[in-house]
């Protein structure tokens, strides 16, 4: 399913998911633009760690919580939970002394991990990107969230699977009452990797293209190695949305370390969990 679509508010354009949204879980895939950023100018970085100056950085979380907000439910950028992203496999939920760690400064972000798991409400968790796969989580019984970052090596490690393990372990989550969300990202057009990468596929290979002109190159398909994780887990395939849109052929909308030689910024994924109505 793809019913991913981009949209603005304050002039800060994301992406977000018809489905994940109508359940109530506020959330946002963002873009690069309208931003004050000075590692590329006037870009919306959201990361701390990439160079960026880190003034205009919180400035511009601000703006992006301010965006996400304005669909009716205030998002705090101090509360803005994050974590290192190492490209492992490390999942950690996140309680109330966790709640806002990495917010406001890189040293206090939650170290060594690349998922974020949590059932509280209003805890905003994020995580950054630029080509790897960001995936996002929602229970929509139980109400709790999960976010991984996906790139070649969270894949081959599971992530997907580990994320969904942990939240099936600390809230009682059913994968078949889970919506995943497999968002912009570096696809299968462009991401060229070699043997060594597929090596680490085992059991996966089929999401390697060979490339025709070059021996031991293949085109990898990170979305649908995702996705086949979510299914093995149980997650119907009508509650798994893929965005299909890749940031590298679109670097006027989204960073690409690969498009852009790795001097970029970051993109943000933000997932929050708040009270039905009622």
């Amino acid at each position: 399913m793809n019913d991913f679509y981009l949209t603005q508010k304050h002039n800060i354009w994301y992406g977000a998911f018809r489905q994940v949204l109508a359940e109530g879980f506020i959330h946002g895939f963002s873009c690069r633009f309208h931003g004050e950023s000075e590692i590329t100018q006037g870009s919306l970085n959201l990361a701390l760690h990439v160079g960026d100056t880190k003034e205009l950085v919180l400035g511009n979380r601000q703006k992006f919580a301010a965006a996400l907000s304005s669909v009716g439910v205030d998002i705090h950028p101090k509360k803005f939970t994050t974590c290192q992203q190492v490209h492992g496999s490390k999942i950690v939920r996140v309680d109330e002394s966790l709640a806002g760690s990495g917010a406001l400064a890189y040293e206090n972000t939650i170290a060594g991990a690349d998922g974020l798991i949590t059932n509280l409400s209003g805890v905003p968790l994020l995580l950054f990107y630029a080509d790897c796969v960001p995936v996002l989580l929602a229970d929509t019984e139980t109400r709790a969230i999960g976010l991984a970052h996906a790139g070649w090596r969270g894949t081959a490690q599971l992530i997907v699977k580990k994320t969904i393990a942990a939240m099936e372990k600390a809230f009682g989550t059913k994968p078949e009452k889970l919506l995943a969300c497999i968002g912009p990202s570096i696809g299968p057009c462009c991401y060229e990797v070699d043997d060594f990468v597929r090596d680490q596929a085992k059991g996966y290979e089929e999401f390697f293209a060979p490339k025709a002109d070059e021996q031991g190159k293949y085109f990898l398909d990170l979305w649908a190695w995702n996705r086949q994780q979510l299914i093995e887990c149980g997650v119907p395939a009508r509650r798994i949305s893929t965005a299909e849109v890749c940031t590298c052929c679109n670097k006027d909308l989204f960073f690409s370390y690969r498009g852009e030689q790795g001097k970029t910024g970051r993109m943000g994924v933000c997932i929050c969990s708040v009270k039905p109505k009622g």
